[in-house]
């Protein structure tokens, strides 16, 4: 069957002689890049890792990643007012290379990381008769094609636009400087890497690599916000004063040549922040090239593996689980479901967003409150109820408590002499109370009673109990599955619903709450049914749902 063909290579054609130049085996180059891009059809870009298919039926071939563009192109449509706000051209470029660089560097290492780290290259490659320049070219190509196709995504419309309102000096400009900053891009992630490994061994940076992508998932949704508050600047009177430190801001020096050629400033700083534009990215990527070598020594650390350190829990923490654990089997499964939560990538990517998510969000409203009157008045009001938003976390993750990339070892529940099903879901859910919740509370509980003061503190009481309550009431409205024991594909479209639908359980509880404010003793009143309701319905509960289900 005859391989498949790209246009994007036959563009590359045009550029042979550049690669001969170089001492690039360009025929060689040109198939190595083929092959990854009949690869790359078969990765899915981390925006879009909850929209996999979820049947498992297997569609036709197509480049996620191309077909991601869309987003970036609608993303677009935020830079647009920069591009007209007028001529001060300092300010609103060094605000668009900064989103730029912000967005592209994101995801330079969320989806380009399995390219830009790739090992296999050493054991499929360099077994055959290919020299390292050329793979090494192959796989800068690879990245760069991919970045550039990224950014003209991100920039595109703003672009168009800038060439209508400024002129073709601007668009000539803005050209030069992206692939100038995709250059950059490429060598910083590089050498972010190279550091990494250099102290910490593979795990720690695909740790990190994970975060990142946790980041990025997280900022698509509260970037907005961002975006919405920086239009306040614009009826601001906007002057740039140089200082020391603006020499080490790169979207400064990206902005600078714009004020040098369509402002006509020459000034001192001007001009070493425009060479800076020019300079660094061009040294850096020559730096690069020659530190190619020793990046490559570097990536082996990724397959090595290496022996974790059993950390062992302290008198304190073992009297505590014992406290929060009475049932040894239950004590077992908060701990299994613990190290699970911890070290499962996959199940980090998709629930620690969410984390995040719940955390900005009571801030927001209290931000935008504070927008409107005083500072005083806010710190007396009830808005400290907004806590009651960090819950939104509850039903996602307890949905997800059931899947994991590793679900092929759920076999283990078939071998090992469990008695009770019950403690081994209890124990499931109070470790994602104690691991992953309760850490959002606490946080949220120091802020919130420095704002509001220590009169919040029953009412934060009761919306812990209400948490714990709460995720019982979503377990109880789950299918039963053994924790960790399904793949991540198995989840449907109708998940969402169903976490809407409980969501919308908050809102009663939110109610009652709010009325007990306003009742003689109605606080502790409150606050004693939910304690009671949370002791004796927490097992009863759990065994009601479990009686004549097979797991």
């Amino acid at each position: 069957m005859e391989t498949r063909d790209f246009k994007r290579l036959k563009v590359l054609d045009k550029l042979q002689w550049f690669f001969d130049r170089m001492g690039v085996n360009y025929s060689v180059m040109r198939k190595i890049l083929q092959v990854k891009m009949i690869m790359d059809e078969r990765r899915v870009p981390t925006i879009f890792n909850q929209n996999k298919k979820k049947d498992g039926t297997v569609k036709k071939e197509s480049n996620g990643f191309i077909k991601s563009l869309w987003v970036y192109l609608l993303m677009s449509l935020f830079l647009l007012p920069f591009i007209f706000l007028g001529g001060n051209y300092l300010f609103q470029m060094s605000l668009i290379f900064g989103i730029i660089m912000f967005m592209v560097m994101t995801t330079m290492v969320s989806d380009f990381s399995t390219v830009l780290l790739d090992i296999r290259d050493k054991n499929i490659l360099y077994t055959r008769p290919i020299d390292r320049k050329t793979i090494n070219m192959a796989k800068n190509v690879h990245v760069m094609f991919y970045l550039l196709l990224l950014t003209a995504a991100l920039v595109g419309i703003p672009v168009l636009a800038g060439l209508f309102r400024h002129g073709a000096i601007f668009f000539l400009i803005t050209v030069i400087e992206l692939i100038l900053l995709n250059m950059f891009i490429v060598v910083i992630t590089a050498l972010i890497y190279m550091a990494i490994l250099k102290f910490f061994d593979g795990e720690k940076l695909k740790d990190i690599i994970n975060y990142v992508q946790i980041i990025l998932s997280l900022s698509i949704m509260v970037g907005y916000q961002v975006v919405v508050r920086s239009f306040e600047l614009v009826n601001l009177d906007i002057v740039f004063i140089p200082k020391w430190w603006h020499l080490f801001i790169p979207p400064i020096w990206f902005a600078a040549p714009y004020e040098m050629f369509l402002n006509h400033v020459f000034s001192p700083t001007m001009v070493v922040l425009s060479v800076f534009a020019v300079l660094i990215p061009i040294a850096s990527f020559l730096l690069y090239l020659r530190l190619i070598p020793s990046f490559e020594k570097s990536l082996e650390k990724l397959s090595a593996l290496q022996a974790q350190k059993e950390k062992k829990r302290g008198k304190i923490g073992e009297s505590l689980l014992k406290l929060i654990c009475r049932d040894q089997t239950e004590r077992a499964s908060f701990c299994f479901a613990g190290i699970m939560m911890k070290t499962e990538r996959d199940f980090k990517l998709r629930v620690y967003p969410s984390l995040g998510f719940s955390i900005v969000i009571p801030f927001i409203l209290f931000f935008n409150q504070i927008a409107s009157q005083p500072f005083a008045e806010t710190a007396a009001s009830n808005l400290y109820l907004s806590i009651y938003f960090a819950m939104i976390v509850i039903p996602s993750v307890v949905l997800m408590l059931s899947f994991s990339g590793k679900y092929k070892g759920a076999w283990i529940f078939q071998v090992i002499p469990v008695q009770n099903m019950e403690m081994i879901i209890s124990g499931t859910l109070k470790a994602f109370l104690v691991r992953l919740y309760v850490p959002i509370y606490v946080l949220l509980s120091v802020i919130f009673a420095a704002i509001f003061g220590v009169r919040i503190i029953p009412d934060l009481v009761i919306v812990f109990l209400t948490s714990c309550l709460y995720t019982l009431i979503c377990f109880l409205f789950r299918k039963i599955t053994m924790p960790f024991s399904e793949p991540f594909e198995a989840a449907k479209e109708s998940d969402s619903w169903y976490i809407f639908g409980l969501m919308l359980i908050i809102l009663p509880f939110f109610g009652l709450h709010y009325l007990s404010l306003y009742l003689p003793f109605g606080i502790y009143l409150y606050m004693i049914v939910l304690a009671v309701a949370l002791v004796f319905g927490w097992r009863w509960a759990i065994g009601l749902k479990l009686k004549n289900v097979r797991v």
